[in-house]
């Protein structure tokens, strides 16, 4: 007996998802070609694999002993084939984050490369990101996830997704009189050098009270009405709000988070980083799309 694994590819997705007709889909493959894989893989066992059940498709027997032996199989299989397809990377690759894009994420993401590149050493380093951009400038890191304004997108950037930024405040903390309470993330700071220019063009007295490390903190030190801070439109809720002054000034910019390599050089290996984060990201953005 020799089993085919894509039949037994084609005989777990149909159990995974109930359906012939949406297992096809998954695997990008016609009905009858789905339907044929199932009758070859049953005709090489000798005994029927599913049992319709009603509306619903379960396994027989020998169906519930092959699921529990072909996910390894089918595992080993893809491990192998991405070894063979991408070329063996051996070195050191240096990636940095900001804290926005979120370490767990970033780590998960890793992993899944460090499966790929058994023999690679990864250093990751999670830092603001305008003191991410002169490492990378000088190539002491060779990718970078970074926070920037739409204008500051350079041609080979790949944006994951962007922000509008919004003046916030508690709600009963107007900040409409005399100096403003600003929170900010410190001097090396994404929002200081958007923020501080048009509060100084407008003659708006200002003075920092609360210098947070993370974003987290920052929206806690505002819900607690310590200050004034540029957030993300997203955190705004019925207790943080707009700052109604701010409202009044000119929009601030879009904000952009990039993932950006050094200037000029893109490896196989890098670009295989990159594909890995925009992955990430992109079915992240579109699993909140489906549940908003």
């Amino acid at each position: 007996m020799r089993l085919d694994l894509e039949s037994l590819r084609a005989f777990a997705t149909v159990l995974e998802w109930g359906s012939m007709a949406r297992a096809a889909e998954q695997l990008e493959l016609s009905p009858s070609a789905m339907s044929w894989k199932i009758k070859r893989l049953e005709q090489r066992v000798g005994r029927p694999l599913l049992i319709r059940d009603g509306h619903e498709l379960r396994p027989t027997q020998e169906g519930r002993l092959i699921l529990e032996e072909a996910p390894a199989m089918l595992e080993a299989h893809d491990r192998l084939v991405r070894r063979l397809t991408h070329p063996e990377f051996t070195g050191t690759i240096k990636i940095g984050s900001n804290e926005e894009v979120g370490a767990a994420r970033m780590a998960g993401i890793l992993g899944r490369f460090r499966f790929a590149y058994p023999d690679a050493t990864i250093e990751f380093v999670v830092n603001q990101s305008r003191l991410l951009l002169p490492l990378l400038n000088r190539g002491r890191i060779d990718v970078a996830v970074v926070q920037v304004t739409e204008e500051e997108v350079q041609p080979d950037d790949v944006v994951l997704w962007t922000e509008e930024l919004r003046w916030a405040t508690h709600r009963d903390l107007p900040y409409d009189d005399g100096v403003v309470n600003l929170i900010s993330y410190g001097e090396n700071g994404f929002y200081r050098p958007v923020g501080e220019p048009i509060l100084e063009q407008h003659g708006i007295s200002y003075r920092y009270t609360v210098t947070a490390p993370t974003s987290a903190a920052v929206r806690a030190a505002v819900s607690a009405g310590l200050g004034v801070a540029i957030l993300a439109s997203q955190w705004l809720t019925a207790e943080v709000v707009e700052w109604e002054v701010g409202s009044t000034l000119e929009a601030l910019p879009r904000s952009c988070q990039v993932v950006r390599t050094v200037p000029g050089e893109q490896p196989t290996v890098t670009r295989a980083i990159v594909d890995a984060i925009v992955e990430e990201f992109t079915d992240l953005h579109e699993r909140s799309g489906e549940q908003a």
